[in-house]
């Protein structure tokens, strides 16, 4: 077992960060397109059930938030514990994370009986709307135990260095779903036209699969890390090691839910077009950001492991060549958000009102793409690192706290409509960017700065 985790710590640095995250950026483009394919089939059915499925989106990327940043806080801890050589830890970590996990299920279903309508309603008075938002949210939170499970086997095998059986599975998962919804949402092959409760099914499905695939991929072979109910024992330190990097992980990936909901009731005071604009855009912004965030989950196990073994220099180097490579990929995103918006638009049925407004939108947040890399990997490597406090600090910087009040001075106070809200996008990634720098150079003597 020793084995199949020493190539973490011995490897050349770019290399070893390349064979890590081309299979996480493959698996993230193509779950990226089917988010993508997803809003064009809802887009169908009209510009209603896309506003419907834009207002679910926040409780959706609830779901999302918790599992990916409970299952970074295992992946932390079990690829900090393999540098350490301590392979009891390890496994622990593992077991009591899937334990955990199981907890978070029964607390979603309990979500999507209670809030999903209290929610919803806060932020049209649609019936229409009101009800395919429902329809669509209480499927996927009542039935999340898929994604949730799905995730946290996926942070496990992350952990461990094997991220193509992520990639498979994930794009097994992605593939059953683009698949499904045409089937589902129109009633194609004798099935009904279930409309967006069609779109939700086919989502959960694919996740329900994912899971299922990771069981029996777990069962075929020996991996690193091997899971026993002998693990599942109180060991505080092991959640404590968990939770802090995994809470702040979640919240940092729960601020654009509350990032969108407050900026859909600044913009629905000037026209519902715009959010269904944002809600595009941030369907956009995850294709153009899960190339990123391959190399971001490719370098987390390689800096994790050379942390717990202690090798410093090593984890510099990974960092930087991230951000490099980062930079690279966000140029690749900003180019055609700049020069070809409109075409962008055109696939999900824009009509001319939809394009004008997101025409100005894409071109304006793009801006921001290049520079956000800095605060996106920075963040990354503090949770590596288990300091989940200061990526967080970033986060918020990125995704509230500069985003937030800037939009609202700028709508109202400067009387920019929706183009405030737009502008505030990467003001808050600069401002961002700068502190990650800050945060980083300063932290443990400025041990792990890249440059």
């Amino acid at each position: 077992m020793e084995k199949n985790n020493n190539f973490m710590g011995a490897r050349p640095i770019f290399p070893l960060l390349l064979s890590m995250s081309v299979p996480m950026m493959l698996s993230m483009l193509i779950q990226s397109l089917y988010n993508i394919i997803d809003s064009i089939y809802v887009s169908r059915l009209g510009t209603h059930a896309l506003t419907a499925v834009s207002l679910a989106y926040p409780l959706q990327n609830a779901i999302v938030s918790v599992a990916v940043g409970i299952g970074v806080g295992i992946s932390s801890a079990i690829s900090i514990h393999l540098g350490s050589k301590n392979q009891e830890k390890a496994n622990r970590a593992a077991v009591i994370g899937l334990a955990l996990t199981v907890i978070h299920c029964i607390l979603f279903v309990l979500a999507g009986i209670f809030i999903t309508r209290p929610f919803l309603s806060m932020f049209t008075d649609n019936p229409a709307v009101l009800e395919d938002a429902c329809v669509y949210t209480r499927i996927v939170l009542c039935l999340s135990f898929g994604a949730l499970l799905q995730i946290a086997f996926e942070k496990i095998f992350q952990g461990i260095g094997e991220m193509k059986v992520t990639m498979y599975i994930l794009t097994a998962g992605c593939v059953i779903n683009i698949l499904l919804d045409p089937i589902l949402i129109f009633g194609l092959l004798g099935f009904p036209a279930m409309g967006v409760a069609g779109a939700a099914i086919a989502t959960v499905a694919g996740q329900i699969c994912s899971f299922l695939l990771y069981i029996a991929a777990y069962r075929r072979k020996r991996y690193a890390i091997h899971l026993h109910l002998s693990d599942l024992v109180f060991d505080r330190a092991v959640i404590t090691q968990i939770y802090s990097v995994g809470i702040p992980s979640s919240i940092m990936l729960l601020l654009p839910s509350a990032l969108i909901s407050i900026l859909n009731s600044i913009l629905t005071a000037f026209s519902e077009v715009y959010v269904a604009v944002l809600g595009i855009y941030f369907k956009l912004q995850t294709f153009i950001y899960m190339p990123a965030n391959g190399i971001l989950q490719g370098m987390r196990p390689i800096i994790g492991y050379n942390y717990g073994a202690g090798d410093s220099g090593r984890v510099r180097k990974v960092i930087r060549y991230s951000l490099l490579s980062a930079v690279c990929l966000m140029l690749i995103g900003t180019v055609p958000a700049l020069l070809f918006p409109g075409h962008i638009l055109s696939l999900f049925e824009a009509d001319s009102e939809l394009m004008d407004a997101g025409i100005t939108a894409l071109r304006v947040i793009s801006t921001g793409f290049l520079v956000s890399s800095v605060g996106l990997i920075y963040a990354g490597a503090f949770e590596a690192l288990g300091n989940g406090r200061n990526s967080l600090i970033i986060s918020l910087l990125r995704q509230f706290i500069i985003t937030v009040p800037l939009s609202l001075l700028l709508t109202r106070a400067a009387g920019m409509g929706a183009l405030g809200v737009w502008i505030s996008f990467p003001i808050g990634e600069l401002c961002a960017s700068a502190a990650a720098f800050f945060l980083l150079k300063t932290y443990e003597k400025g041990a792990f700065s890249p440059f």
